[in-house]
């Protein structure tokens, strides 16, 4: 992907027209091949970029604009259709030279296996790096059905490299039993229900460690993103979800990186999960990029 000009297509709201002057970089994963229920995330990125011109440019939560943060939308990675493999190689390879280019990577998924490639090329740069995963789902299996390539199995793949111990779910209401006993022996953090609350107590662990943070829009409630692949209820509402990202802007914990994965546009006709979605990267970008 050339970055020496502006993507040409939709951007993102207020997306600065220089890759090289940017201090973080947008793009998309377009990927849906292994989803188990439903497919459709492919077409988060574009549509995300699209109603995300309806946004208000000023964060009031924040008190910042987003004039202030310089980020450049690269558009979507050109990925194989159905070459599951191939499409995790060149999104690795992609973050690759974002993080060698100093860059923060600010993901949009795609189905949710597209933040392993994502979380392999971070703990490159960071051999201490930690994860906050903010899903309905545990993503702990280590095959679906056989198949190891499953947006079912990021985080259990992400626990086998960085360590259990530096793995923080939060929003958990979803899995099968194994995966919740797998995670207790181990020593992982599991938070089910809730995220706010838990998040809070344990940033103040995390202070100083550089943080990878991915959200599957799957840990709202329906009510508020119906628009998704794999819709569990019980779910959290979008305000604890902002509370939860300014919560981590404003702690001490060093944001590398992030992700905004799951959005599923075609089973959402009154785009309430686009336009979430949306304003979700907004406060990721205002709060996080420092």
């Amino acid at each position: 992907m050339r970055f020496d000009e502006a993507y040409s297509g939709n951007v993102f709201i207020k997306s600065h027209p220089s890759y090289e002057e940017s201090e973080a970089v947008l793009y998309g994963m377009p990927m849906d091949w292994t989803v188990s229920y439903r497919p459709g995330s492919r077409f988060g990125p574009a549509r995300i970029r699209e109603v995300s011109i309806g946004l208000e440019e000023y964060s009031p939560y924040l008190d910042r604009e987003l004039e202030e943060v310089k980020y450049f939308d690269a558009g979507d990675i050109p990925l194989p259709f159905g070459n599951a493999q191939k499409s995790l190689d060149l999104i690795e390879e992609f973050v690759d030279k974002l993080l060698a280019d100093g860059k923060f990577p600010l993901g949009i998924g795609g189905e949710h296996l597209v933040s392993w490639p994502v979380i392999k090329a971070m703990y490159k740069k960071y051999p201490d790096l930690a994860v906050i995963h903010m899903d309905a789902h545990t993503d702990l299996r280590e095959h679906y059905e056989g198949e190891p390539l499953s947006h079912s199995t990021p985080i259990r793949k992400a626990a086998d490299l960085i360590g259990p111990q530096n793995i923080f779910s939060f929003g958990i209401r979803s899995g099968m039993k194994e995966e919740f006993e797998w995670a207790k022996q181990v020593g992982m953090h599991i938070s089910k229900f809730e995220v706010h609350k838990p998040l809070k107590e344990i940033l103040p662990k995390l202070a100083g460690r550089p943080v990878y943070v991915t959200i599957d829009i799957d840990v709202l409630d329906p009510a508020h993103a119906p628009g998704t692949g794999t819709v569990d209820a019980g779910g959290i509402t979008s305000k604890e979800l902002l509370a939860s990202i300014h919560e981590i802007a404003y702690s001490d914990v060093k944001v590398v990186g992030a992700d905004l994965v799951e959005v599923a546009p075609i089973y959402d006709q009154s785009e309430q999960t686009a336009n979430t979605a949306s304003k979700l990267l907004r406060e990721m970008i205002l709060g996080w990029i420092k």
